[in-house]
């Protein structure tokens, strides 16, 4: 079993960062894809960006790539997914994923409870 906890969300200009980070217990943390998505409301949870588990590969949605990194430490059991040049379009709940994952965007067995990003015009 693994828990995640994110943090960073919070409320931002056009055009300014955010970092969010995303906590894990358990010891298996380093063996696990992790991932980003979000949902805006009204709209289905869409995959944003995932790191494999030794963080030499990385995957982005088309709508982030260029803006945002998603990086990892796994000697913390963290995550963070730092997100530069934010729009409107941007705002969100944040969901942290972990998993043992075929495909980066899909497939993921364990969910944090999110963290709000709301970008302002």
């Amino acid at each position: 079993q693994v828990q995640l906890v994110e943090s960073g969300g919070g409320l931002v200009q056009d055009g300014g960062s955010l970092r969010l980070s995303c906590a894990a217990s358990g010891r298996t943390f380093k063996s696990y894809v992790m991932g980003w998505f979000r949902q805006a409301p009204g709209k289905e949870r869409e995959f944003v960006a995932a790191i494999s588990w030794g963080g030499a590969s990385t995957y982005y949605a088309d709508s982030v790539k260029g803006r945002f990194t998603i990086s990892r430490d796994n000697a913390k059991n963290t995550v963070y997914l730092q997100m530069n040049s934010l729009k409107p379009e941007d705002t969100a709940v944040y969901y942290c994923a972990a998993g043992a994952v075929a495909a980066p965007s899909t497939g993921y067995d364990f969910w944090g409870q999110g963290t709000q990003v709301t970008v302002s015009s």
